[in-house]
């Protein structure tokens, strides 16, 4: 199982200094890869640019592309792009966002879903391959018919034979989709004891697929960590961010992280963090989400217990790792980096 580091957004309280020294710190203890995120602040393209240039080993990934923000045009551009610069380092992270961003930043409407990123895969493959996109679908045609568009293709080849595709995927149908099209899954608030919910869902998209099976499909999740001999201090760290995703990423009858902490087996908890969350009660919230929960699908704590959870996510068939220390200065980001590179080894 490799590591990986998420940066999350931009500027959350930490320089661009403090930043570059968290990934140079994870290329040394080797970590595989450093991934950056995006929704309505920074964008992930301009920091994996900026990244590419300061490190020589560890492989970049955006942890996502917006499908929304981007035409798969532009987004086939930026990825050879990234693996030039990279020099064939590049791994493409793609998802849906949702709703409120897509509608509400990018002002494209949050519809077909599974079409849309089916089709915009199949224009990627098309375009980083080299060949003359020509695509005809229900959410995506080009060129344009009846203009003066011409079938174009990229000016640019890329160093990897195939640039790997990742989607960032939470609910069964799109974690399927994922399995069948992708070459890895980025499932968030994933829980080991439960990778049967996923491995399940990713045996169906590769049957859909000819000639590949589930080990074809990198598991790659996203865990926030923090590791202290606190316990009580470690789960506090996580519940802000628990709260918000449970109970506020979408709408009450649209949150897919809502849904699937149901299908782990919490739809009271799910229900009540929810309903506190969207009466503004974001502390009760954050409050009302069980410690067993906390523990099943973040590290933290102390050692030996983080070590063992490590272990499961090892057992559970992830490939990556990817973690996200809940630590808000340098030095703090820096001795978790190296607190879960020592209990990974």
């Amino acid at each position: 199982m490799k590591l990986g580091v998420h940066l999350g957004y931009w500027g959350l309280g930490l320089t661009s200094q403090d930043q570059l020294d968290v990934v140079l710190e994870a290329e040394k203890l080797g970590y595989d890869s450093v991934w950056t995120a995006e929704a309505y602040g920074s964008d992930a393209a301009t920091i994996l640019g900026w990244l590419a240039g300061q490190t020589t080993t560890i492989r970049l990934g955006s942890a996502i592309f917006q499908i929304p923000g981007r035409s798969a045009g532009m987004t086939a551009m930026t990825a050879a792009t990234l693996d030039q610069l990279s020099e064939g380092r590049f791994i493409l992270g793609i998802g849906s966002s949702g709703p409120q961003v897509s509608e509400g930043w990018h002002g494209v409407r949050f519809a077909k879903q599974l079409q849309r990123t089916r089709e915009y895969v199949a224009v990627l493959r098309m375009a980083l391959a080299r060949e003359r996109v020509e695509f005809k679908g229900d959410t995506l045609e080009l060129p344009l018919p009846d203009g003066p568009g011409k079938a174009l293709k990229l000016t640019i080849g890329t160093v990897q034979e195939r640039v790997p595709i990742f989607i960032a995927a939470i609910g069964p149908k799109n974690t399927q989709l994922a399995a069948e099209i992708a070459d890895g899954v980025i499932p968030t608030l994933f829980s080991p004891e439960h990778v049967s919910v996923i491995r399940d869902e990713l045996q169906t998209g590769v049957d859909r697929a000819e000639g590949k099976s589930v080990e074809d499909v990198e598991i790659a999740p996203q865990v926030q960590v923090y590791i202290s001999d606190d316990r009580e201090k470690a789960r506090n760290l996580m519940r802000p961010f628990l709260g918000l995703y449970i109970g506020g990423m979408g709408s009450r009858d649209k949150n897919f992280y809502n849904q699937l902490v149901q299908r782990y087996g919490y739809e009271a908890a799910a229900k009540e963090v929810q309903d506190l969350y969207l009466d503004g009660k974001k502390d009760e919230a954050a409050a009302a989400v069980p410690d067993e929960l906390i523990d099943a699908i973040s590290l933290c704590g102390p050692k030996e217990h983080v070590r063992e959870r490590i272990a499961a996510y090892r057992e559970a068939g992830v490939g990556t790792l990817g973690v996200t220390p809940i630590a808000f200065t340098r030095d703090e980001r820096l001795e978790q980096l190296r607190l879960v590179a020592e209990l990974a080894g």
